[in-house]
């Protein structure tokens, strides 16, 4: 079939939620909204890359957000932004999906490129429960509800296809959607189930209602993760992904990090997904002094693509020396922006062992971390 790319379309400004930030950016369920169609699109094994169409000046919260991903400019309108869009990929078939709809399933990205086999294009809808009627002042006549469905996201399409549709459509004429400018060609697009929790975030109320759907499909689970390693000379101090001076380091296949090693563990634990170990062997040499930064990035990712949200991070650092006093906020805004956190959810304690033991003898060091996050029900 080729390969397969996703659009997410986050270029509002989300003025009608109120706010000191666009709505895609602001927090939602443990993370920005826009993280949580982003990790399920970027996991599903059938897309290949997914691109973010941002605002001008929207960089830095895409990258606060997200981290490095790719992205570009949109237009002033929504339909110029899918353009722009467009024109940068280069796959067989794309997925267009608005940001303000932040829980997307696998369940319904399959059923998109199933009927894409068979179809111009396809989208999710749901059928029109609610009476309907004419408004204004006062209550007008009822419109007939059957056949009508309420159109969602993400909608699928041949790109080329989608592309002629995009180039054919009046430039003074705007579409709410992509799909209704393929139906202009003449293209049939296909209807598969929607699902109630593809809802779209427009108001404050809807914030509130979304995050309780959320978290009545979540349940939480804790775990915790443990890493010893020696002192030796010659090598660099490094805890939490920030170098402390001293006049020894750890020894290890890595940086020797025991402190993101400790917090790894912990986040491989909370999905069974086995030790650090397992994922980046010691035999392995192209693992020999990398940054621990990347171990925990990949937990993190795992997590992620099963819907996981980490709520919090305690982690205790075992030693004599160095202090880790001075350090613990630096340490601590590290490990957050490793994990994308904001650094109140993340705990950095320090202790001694009271000259006991390899630690209290100066011998080495060690560290604990716990970390306590939400999963779908389905997974926890």
């Amino acid at each position: 079939m080729g390969k397969t790319a996703a659009l997410i379309v986050a270029a509002g400004q989300g003025t009608r939620i109120g706010g000191t930030v666009p709505k895609q950016f602001a927090p939602l369920a443990g993370r920005p909204m826009l993280a949580h169609s982003f990790a399920a699109l970027s996991s599903h094994p059938a897309i290949d890359s997914v691109m973010v169409v941002i605002g001008e000046g929207q960089e830095a919260a895409l990258h606060d957000s997200l981290g490095p991903v790719p992205f570009v400019i949109g237009g002033a309108s929504r339909r110029e932004s899918v353009a722009n869009g467009l024109a940068v990929i280069d796959v067989e078939r794309v997925l267009i999906h608005d940001a303000a709809r932040p829980f997307l399933s696998h369940i319904v990205i399959d059923a998109l490129l199933t009927a894409l086999e068979t179809h111009a294009g396809a989208l999710p809808a749901l059928p029109v429960a609610d009476t309907l009627a004419q408004g204004g002042k006062t209550l007008g006549e009822t419109v007939p509800r059957a056949g009508l469905v309420r159109v969602q996201t993400p909608q699928a399409f041949h790109t080329a296809t989608i592309r002629e549709a995009h180039s054919a459509w009046p430039a003074d004429r705007e579409a709410t959607d992509d799909a209704q400018m393929v139906r202009a060609l003449g293209r049939t697009v296909a209807l598969v189930p929607g699902d109630i929790t593809l809802e779209k975030i427009t108001h404050p109320a809807d914030f509130a209602a979304a995050e309780a759907r959320h978290a009545a499909a979540m349940r939480v689970r804790t775990a915790q993760g443990f890493d010893v390693h020696r002192f030796a000379a010659g090598e660099e101090l490094w805890l939490g992904g920030v170098r402390i001076p001293h006049d020894k380091g750890l020894s290890g296949h890595s940086d020797a990090d025991v402190a993101l090693h400790a917090i790894t563990d912990a986040l491989l634990g909370v999905i069974g997904a086995g030790d650090i170990g397992m994922h980046f062997p010691p035999s392995d040499p192209q693992w020999r002094g990398v940054a621990s930064a990347r171990f925990l990035e990949h937990a993190a990712s795992l997590l992620v693509a099963q819907g996981g949200v980490i709520d919090f991070i305690d982690l205790t650092i075992i030693c004599e020396a160095p202090k880790i006093g001075p350090h613990r906020d630096s340490i601590r805004a590290s490990i957050a922006a490793i994990l994308h956190l904001p650094a109140a959810r993340i705990s950095v304690k320090a202790t001694t062992t009271e000259r006991l033991g390899f630690t209290g003898r100066g011998e080495g060091m060690a560290a604990q971390a716990i970390a306590t996050v939400r999963l779908p029900a389905d997974n926890a």
